[in-house]
């Protein structure tokens, strides 16, 4: 695929790593560590296999290796102690660094190994919580930084989306807590729903019904829900929409629509920040995140 990453700058090592582009640089001039091509006025840049073995040297580093004696083994030897080493006590730092390549080389295969190996110590649950969120706050940071394309982060979001979909349909759908319905949604624009997601499936494991709508979703659709007799919570998750400057509007339409009913509306993420402080119908609350939520639910 031509968006495969072929070539990453120190700038990218430093962003993927956590560690500085100046530390780098010492280990490869003291401990010739990594072997950079270099343009004609001298810029470093570096394969994926670099890459692949700077994230090993960094788990062994963190792991009490010192890299004095991880500059002595080969790259064999660095593989194989970075595996061991997460197998024992240090299999979430790995997995990231197995997704981070998966992503960045667009490797499915790579993915759902990483993923099953996991299985064999964690829950799904434990997964999520362990390594998918820091993984995804990971991605965060890259977005930022220009280190990842669109791509990049789409092909890895929808592989997450399908672990959270498929041990959904897993749960035995046998609703016990009946006195009310979860109505989950995105706001309109708004596509990342991975969070959104993950909240619907705990939703579902603790007994609850719950519909879940997705992304983009007008709020003038939300009265229809009214009409089922039945209680209802809405629960919206916010990244990127609505911008800063329409939020304050969309929670008054929101205050709006729910009016004198019995129904409740909670948000969730980090725009949220933005509006707490303003004054709304009790019945519209904010969670920090999904874990806040959780709490009360």
């Amino acid at each position: 695929m031509n968006n495969i990453k072929k070539e990453f700058t120190i700038k990218d090592l430093e962003n993927i790593s956590g560690i500085k582009a100046h530390t780098i640089r010492i280990w490869e001039k003291r401990y010739n560590l990594l072997e950079p091509n270099r343009s004609e006025t001298n810029i470093r840049s570096y394969n994926p296999e670099s890459l692949q073995k700077l994230l090993n040297i960094v788990l062994l580093n963190k792991n009490n290796f010192k890299v004095s004696k991880i500059a002595k083994m080969s790259n064999e030897e660095i593989i194989v102690q970075a595996r061991e080493l997460a197998f024992q006590n240090a299999i979430e730092d790995e997995a990231i660094n197995s997704f981070k390549i998966a992503m960045f080389q667009f490797d499915k295969i790579l993915f759902n190994n990483t993923y099953n190996k996991l299985l064999h110590k964690k829950t799904f649950r434990e997964i999520f919580k362990d390594v998918f969120i820091p993984f995804l706050e990971h991605i965060g940071l890259l977005w930022q930084t220009d280190t990842l394309l669109a791509a990049h982060e789409h092909f890895i979001s929808n592989l997450i989306a399908q672990k959270i979909q498929s041990n959904t349909e897993k749960l035995q759908y046998s609703i016990s807590n009946t006195d009310k319905s979860y109505v989950l949604f995105l706001p309109e624009n708004e596509i990342h729903e991975l969070g959104l997601m993950y909240l619907n499936y705990e939703l579902v494991l603790r007994g609850h019904h719950t519909i879940y709508l997705g992304q983009s979703l007008p709020l003038s659709n939300l009265d229809y829900f009214f009409n089922g007799g039945r209680k209802i919570c809405f629960i919206t998750s916010l990244t990127v929409r609505p911008y800063d400057e329409e939020i304050e509007e969309y929670f008054r339409e929101i205050d709006t629509i729910l009016g004198d009913t019995d129904h409740h509306f909670y948000a969730i993420g980090r725009k949220i920040d933005r509006i707490q402080h303003l004054e709304f119908n009790s019945k519209i609350s904010f969670y920090r995140g999904v874990p806040d939520l959780l709490k009360v639910l």
